[in-house]
């Protein structure tokens, strides 16, 4: 229970509610940008916690954390601190889609990031439970603890994660709890469905941690890290490190029988656990089911870090009985005989609609209120930090009463991320994919800082010297461009028996390195010995001068499509509009762009239930309308 009595227990600029990857980021920015920020969390063990896959990035995740340090945020850089194996992924595909990806040590993450909150300026962090909100006339004004702290803030940003009324289940046995062992926070829902906020049940899972010492890596495939280390933070361009190894082992046909022997004691599939859960990253129950037809299924053992036994066993998510579980893993190869650690389980958790939230990230109907992270209905480390980043620095600029950062479709990933919660919504669990973004060529991970340190300066997150960097860099690739432009190879017999050697045709015309390397079969690289006067250059700006060389065509072609895209979006509607009173708008379309009230024409060409012929008639009437104002103008 709360305590009923209530006393003052400070004033601040902006509070953080929750202190997991949302809330740091959203802490960090906002502190870092000048204002007294307070962060609470219901354990200061909680900081930054990994309490599912021990792992930051993967295939679209690691284009938002590039994004992240790009804009000045803390994942990129605590993780390459953090790091003990690092794999580039997709690699035999183009470079749109590579994605890096690092296995974490756990607690080595939590305590760097903690060290950094406790060391910021402006930043207190305290750990106590939130469990009430108070508001005066739909502005957020204060919030009250447990033990009936009220804490006065100008903004306040909920980044409750998987906390707020969270429910483990682990087959028949089912309790309130957080994740990881820790408390869940049991009274702050009750405070958001009195503000008339929708609240939505969602469902995650874990799969169970397994002692190193009782596995047989013998029996299984060894999956070491990249030999070039590529580092997630821009600020760091060479990591040597030591890397461990994971391992791949499989499911088998005795493991699916164990399963489906005991489906029925699964909660997911007795209609004890009721909410949704991701369709993407289902449970190994789950998998047997929808995927009959299949034999085998892949299983990752993972290092949860270097100072202990605890392995990850990637893709065994689970809510079976705990007896269940134990015999399930001991038919997989090299795991004969395993012993359980922690046990997989479920959790349900409270989360609220998206849509009711501006791209800001502050709720539409209560003003200074912010949302980041899993309680928007998204999943992942990635995803939350990059909304909790957002979520900091607008509600700085909110308070300063300057414009607010809103990213589009067209220039990030976490756009892209932020856009499909708000505009679209979400009926489970929503992750980051690169099949979500329309212009994957220009938003690629390596380029995240071109594309977006100048933001991050723009807001005071990127330093001068930073920023200067990144000017310096893309100068350089731009020379480097323009002087491989000017390089002409003749057809001698010496350069044609290089080009020979390196698989390619030979030249029976001078043609110039620009051109060469355009070719599939070269590279930047490989050309060396035919560019006497290359400069000394970078890694990343290698890697920058090639691919912007190899795909100029797309990307120009890409280019297009955006100045298309960029078009709707700067055609503005004013939340004053009624569209009851558009002639020519379906019933649905008013109905819809009522409830959203968009912010531009774009946004409102990506509602479901907004036609490309509901569209027409907006333009015709945002056309009308420029016209009587230009009349109304001209007659003043």
């Amino acid at each position: 229970m709360s305590r009923d009595i209530e006393y003052n227990a400070g004033n601040y600029d902006v509070i953080v509610v929750g202190a997991g990857h949302s809330g740091c980021e959203a802490a960090l920015a906002a502190s870092r940008m000048g204002m007294d920020t307070l962060i609470l969390t219901t354990s200061l063990e909680s900081i930054a916690m990994l309490p599912c896959n021990p792992s930051i990035g993967g295939t679209g995740k690691g284009h938002l954390v590039r994004e992240i340090d790009a804009l000045g945020g803390e994942m990129g850089k605590n993780i390459d601190k953090s790091f003990i194996q690092s794999r580039m992924l997709n690699t035999s595909k183009g470079p749109a889609v590579h994605s890096l990806r690092t296995q974490a040590d756990k607690t080595e993450y939590h305590v760097n990031m903690k060290k950094v909150l406790e060391k910021q300026k402006n930043l207190d962090l305290k750990q106590g439970e939130v469990v009430k909100l108070i508001t005066e006339d739909n502005n957020i004004s204060s919030v009250v603890t447990r033990t009936g702290a009220a804490y006065s803030g100008k903004v306040i940003i909920l980044a409750t994660g998987t906390y707020l009324g969270g429910k483990i289940f682990i087959g028949e046995v089912n309790y309130e709890g957080g994740p990881n062992g820790l408390f869940p926070a049991n009274f702050l829902t009750e405070s958001l469905e009195e503000l008339n906020i929708e609240v939505r049940r969602f469902k995650t899972g874990t799969p169970a941690r397994v002692h190193s010492d009782s596995l047989d890596f013998e029996k299984m495939v060894i999956q070491p890290g990249d030999k070039e280390i590529v580092p997630f933070s821009f600020m760091n361009e060479n990591i040597e490190k030591e890397q461990v190894p994971c391992y791949l082992t499989y499911t088998n046909k005795d493991t699916h029988k164990v399963i489906m022997d005991n489906i029925n004691r699964s909660p997911l599939y007795t209609g004890q656990i009721k909410s949704v859960g991701p369709r993407y990253c289902p449970s190994i129950e789950d998998k047997v089911v929808r995927f009959a037809d299949k034999d085998k299924h892949q299983i990752f053992i993972e290092p949860e870090g270097l100072d202990t036994c605890e392995m990850y066993v990637q893709g065994m998510s689970s809510s079976l009985p705990a007896e269940v579980q134990i015999k399930m893993l001991r038919t997989i190869e090299g795991m004969e005989n395993v012993e359980i650690m922690r046990d997989a389980y479920a959790i349900e958790y409270d989360c609220i609609n998206p849509m009711e939230l501006k791209r800001t990230l502050e709720h539409k109907k209560i003003k200074n209120l912010f949302f980041a992270g899993q309680v928007n209905g998204s999943s992942g480390y990635e995803e939350a930090a990059a909304q909790g980043l957002i979520a900091g620095i607008n509600a700085v600029l909110n308070i300063r009463g300057e414009e607010p950062l809103i990213l589009d479709r067209s220039e990030a990933y976490i756009g892209v991320l932020i856009d499909d919660l708000v505009t679209k919504g979400t009926n489970e669990p929503y992750r980051m994919m690169t099949s979500r973004v329309e212009y994957r060529l220009t938003l690629r991970q390596d380029n995240a800082d071109l594309r977006l340190t100048h933001k991050g300066y723009g807001v005071g997150l990127v330093s001068e010297e930073r920023y200067e960097k990144v000017k310096n860099k893309k100068d350089s690739v731009n020379r480097e461009i323009e002087r491989l432009k000017e390089i002409k190879i003749t057809p001698t017999k010496e350069n044609n028996e290089i080009l020979k050697d390196l698989g390619t045709n030979i030249l029976k015309k001078p043609t110039f390195l620009y051109d060469l390397i355009k070719r599939p079969e070269l590279g930047y690289e490989m050309l060396s010995k035919l560019d006497k006067e290359r400069p000394q250059l970078n890694r990343e700006i290698r890697m920058q001068v090639e691919t912007q060389i190899k795909y100029e065509g797309y990307i120009k072609k890409q280019q297009k499509q955006i100045n298309q895209f960029k078009k709707l979006e700067s055609k503005k509607l004013s939340q004053d509009i009624d569209y009851e009173d558009i002639k020519g708008l379906r019933l649905e379309a008013r109905q819809k762009l009522n409830k959203m009230k968009p912010d531009s024409v774009g946004q409102a060409s990506r509602i479901s239930g907004v036609s490309p012929a509901d569209i027409n008639v907006l333009l015709v009437y945002l056309e009308q309308q420029n016209r009587l104002s230009n009349r109304s103008g001209s007659n003043e």
